[in-house]
């Protein structure tokens, strides 16, 4: 099982959407400040994830979300909205 997920940082509200076939250890990384791209912004909370089966499905639907437009629907569905 593959997972696309949600997290928003808790210092700074941004929204992160990223692919993983573990979430919990992936959640952990980020958190442990052990992931490049959001070590400043921690600690992050998960709002959500979706499941696919194959690691193609969940890569492609986090480039669709990871678009612009798609991520600003994100930021006001989970309330992150400036």
């Amino acid at each position: 099982m593959y997972y696309v997920y949600f997290l928003a940082s808790e210092r700074n509200r941004d929204l992160y959407i990223g692919s993983s076939e573990s979430l919990e250890r992936r959640v952990r990384l980020h958190n442990a400040g052990r992931v490049r791209s959001t070590k400043a912004y921690r600690p992050w909370k998960v709002l959500g994830y979706e499941t696919y089966i194959t690691r193609s499905e969940a890569v492609r639907r986090e480039m669709f979300l990871k678009n612009h437009q798609q991520k600003e629907i994100l930021k006001k569905r989970f309330g992150l909205a400036a």
